[in-house]
């Protein structure tokens, strides 16, 4: 049993990703009651509907729980350049008989500098608190660490573990380039491809810290196989986008148990930094236009406008359907039963390589 796994006296070493706008109340309970570690991704909500989610979550279990936001480091509106953005994708809108928005607004907030949001946490103290694309200042890390509350870091280099590691985090995910949704870059401009195995071989040769290995990881004898390259947990988050309790629509679930789950890449077009997702006309029409693209998470609003005039048509070739590499491997089945059957290969998988 894993350092992690006994703390959190887990029944197998997975955490449920925090997928925000995917992952629910009703998801992350049915993980943590099985003996996994339950996410939200609250970064797109404001703070007291963050909050309400959280109280929601702690009513329905007692067990470990991770509630995750971004810490993107906020940079100044240009709207000239939004204004051209929404400009060059007027021909798209068009398609469906519509017109872009007149502006792009404001976007997510951002963990950094935002001591409204570190207090509700001390406040709701959730069993963990893990970060995008990078940390709160430090006086915000000593705030929660303070309330009892561990915090997690996401690195996709080894640069950016050994900060995470100075920084006071009680471990780190170690995000492969495989992985499914945003790459946790802390700098959208400098790009890590490292693999997970790569990355975990850096990480387990020079970081201190408990890895938590995410990208790719589908089966149970995945998350054993992580675990033998140092990882304490695997987090999976595309494993679960197709059970009943996520909130992926209709249209989303379809197309990740269809062939298109496996044509995934990675583009910063749909919400201004690299994500990655099923493949479409995003990644390749849109994509051209790169040069003109506004900043994260402004840039989003545009991406979001128009797969919402283009949805309401029956057309998806402009949605966020995040996903990673292991999507062909996506189960169609309730949480709880996703979890045990992930438990039970785990088991077999660890006996295998014990025998």
């Amino acid at each position: 049993m894993s350092l992690l796994a006994q703390k959190y006296q887990l029944s197998a070493p997975i955490v449920q990703a925090p997928m925000a706008g995917v992952s629910t109340v009703e998801l992350a309970t049915a993980v943590t009651r099985a003996g996994g570690i339950g996410s939200l991704g609250l970064g797109h909500l404001d703070i007291e509907t963050a909050r309400a989610h959280i109280q929601a979550l702690k009513l329905a279990t007692d067990g470990p729980i991770n509630v995750n936001f971004f810490c993107h480091q906020p940079e100044t509106q240009n709207l000239e350049r939004e204004l051209h953005w929404l400009y060059l994708l007027t021909p798209y809108f068009n398609e469906f008989d519509s017109a872009p928005p007149s502006s792009l607004g404001k976007g997510y907030d951002s963990a950094w500098q935002n001591p409204a949001l570190i207090q509700m946490l001390c406040e709701e103290k959730p069993t963990i608190v893990s970060f995008h694309f990078g940390l709160p200042e430090p006086s915000a890390i000593i705030q929660l660490k303070a309330a009892g509350i561990d915090i997690w870091g996401c690195a996709t280099s080894l640069a950016e573990a050994k900060f995470l590691e100075q920084s006071g985090v009680d471990a780190i995910i170690a995000q492969g380039i495989e992985a499914g949704g945003h790459r946790g870059l802390f700098n959208p401009l400098i790009e890590s491809e490292l693999s997970l195995t790569s990355l975990l071989g850096q990480l387990h040769q020079h970081i201190h810290l408990p890895l938590i290995a995410a990208g790719g990881v589908m089966t149970g004898a995945q998350v054993a196989a992580v675990q033998l390259q140092g990882a304490d947990l695997a987090q999976l988050g595309t494993a679960f986008i197709a059970c009943p309790e996520s909130a992926a629509d209709s249209a989303y679930r379809a197309a990740l148990l269809s062939q298109r789950a496996y044509d995934t890449a990675i583009t910063p077009v749909i919400s201004g930094r690299p994500a990655r997702g099923l493949r479409n006309r995003m990644h390749t029409e849109i994509a051209a236009l790169i040069a003109d693209l506004p900043a994260y998470p402004v840039a989003y609003n545009a991406a979001k406008a128009l797969h919402q005039v283009a949805s309401a048509a029956e057309n998806y070739d402009f949605a966020a359907h995040w996903a990673g590499q292991g999507a062909p491997l996506a189960r169609a089945l309730p949480a709880t039963d996703l979890f045990n059957q992930l438990r039970t290969e785990y088991i077999h998988a660890k006996q295998r390589l014990e025998a």
